[in-house]
């Protein structure tokens, strides 16, 4: 592979590059863009887990904080042999633009550690987690940077994490992180809020396309806890679920799947390609389906500038981070297929993940049909802002969004001045 291929593949040089659009069009002087370019503090920890069979191994986690000037950090934690440096770095910095663009008093972070939980136990994935947060101890806090969860992390580890941090400091602190189970401070509406707040943003860009949403059909890509979710709330807005992929390939049936009997089915198979239910193909060939809404619900750079000439799909809502690379989104935009950018439609998660850290603050619950009327409200806002900067501007709904998220974190910066 060459060194161009993996700059090209690197997803913190896509983030800088998206960053280096915006800063283009609003006219930022080279320091501001520095700052921008470049996330606030890193940290790489290295530690031991005792394992179930007594043997040491050593793993290496990281939490890198983007941007603090609109309040503390907020991002999640995620597990998976694939984290690296630059990734949680990329992460972080689409955290700051998805807390912006949703006007959310929070800078952007990120967390990970490399780890493949799929061959751990549950007791090894706690040691992992209690170790790794009192790494990062230092720098988390509820006040200062709060995690949640992300790939391969749930509400129980972030239960361990709260645990953790509230046993070194001698008392409950149940807002150092969100995600929560709700025995602890959890939220109602929290576990399916990213997936939900995508489905509002799909239902307003469907108003925008002059597309029924009733009867549509949709592809999601990526159907582990998160996929599935949104692949039940597109079907109980009334779309027809066509496919559906995991790591291990794709089920297609043009008649519609029922996602809960996909589900059942990976969960005693462990992949949807056991369900009987539909056609199997490969995660390319789901991608290339011809359907009216396409969600990418898996990992970075899904969507590049080889498939991207053979996707059918009308509208496309970014529900992974970073699914889709420049060039891919250049191609998408000359062929006139609708890209409903990651840092808007995923953005309902760290949202209700700001109700729930509120709620803690304020020691009182919210009620669920509270939190998914407040999610919608911000969800619907935040689009109608988006297209209209769009429409102002006359740019795509990606540049929109960064737009304004990056102004508004301009404004900050501008209006706090520089110490000392």
């Amino acid at each position: 592979m060459t060194s161009n291929t993996l700059v090209k593949d690197d997803p913190f040089a896509i983030a800088q590059e998206q960053l280096d659009l915006v800063a283009e069009r609003l006219g930022l002087d080279d320091g501001m863009r520095q700052l921008l370019r470049t996330p606030n503090r890193e940290l790489t920890v290295t530690f031991p887990v005792i394992m179930d069979d007594g043997q040491t191994q050593v793993f290496t986690g990281y939490r890198v904080q983007h941007n603090l000037v609109r309040g503390p950090t907020k991002g999640g934690i995620r597990y998976s042999p694939l984290v690296n440096l630059n990734e949680v770095r990329a992460l972080s910095m689409w955290m700051t633009w998805k807390c912006a663009v949703v006007n959310l008093p929070f800078g952007g972070a990120k967390g990970g550690v490399c780890c493949n939980t799929k061959e751990m136990s549950r007791r090894e994935v706690e040691r992992l987690t209690r170790r790794y947060t009192t790494e990062i101890a230092f720098l988390i806090g509820p006040t200062s940077d709060i995690p949640a969860p992300d790939m391969y992390t749930d509400a129980q580890v972030m239960g361990w994490m709260m645990d953790t941090y509230s046993m070194h400091k001698g008392y409950s602190i149940p807002g150092v992180v969100t995600g929560k189970p709700l025995s602890v401070g959890g939220s109602l509406g929290r576990p399916e809020a990213t997936w939900r707040g995508c489905v509002f943003a799909i239902i307003q860009a469907a108003k925008r396309l002059g597309m029924d949403i009733d009867g549509a059909t949709a592809v999601v890509q990526g159907f582990g806890n998160a996929g599935s979710v949104a692949a039940r709330l597109l079907e109980a807005a009334g779309c027809r679920v066509i496919a559906v992929s995991d790591s291990k390939g794709g089920v297609y049936n043009p008649q519609g799947l029922h996602t809960e009997a996909v589900l059942g089915g990976k969960r005693e198979s462990g992949s949807v390609i056991a369900f009987p239910g539909g056609d199997c193909l490969s995660n390319e060939e789901l991608l290339a389906l011809p359907c009216d809404i396409l969600v990418p619900a898996a990992l970075e750079n899904q969507i590049t500038a080889s498939n991207a000439p053979m996707i059918q799909a009308k509208l496309i809502a970014e529900a992974a981070n970073g699914p889709t690379t420049p060039e891919a989104d250049d191609i998408l935009a000359d062929r006139g297929i609708v890209v409903i950018p990651d840092i808007l439609a995923n953005a309902g998660g760290v949202t209700v993940s700001y109700f729930e850290w509120v709620q803690n603050l304020q020691e009182f619950r919210w009620k669920e049909d509270q939190v998914n009327q407040q999610l919608r409200e911000v969800m619907d806002d935040s689009f109608e802002q988006v297209v209209a900067l769009a429409d102002r501007e006359q740019v795509r709904l990606r540049l929109a969004a960064y737009m304004l998220a990056v102004g508004r974190v301009v404004q900050a910066m501008n209006d706090r001045g520089i110490y000392p």
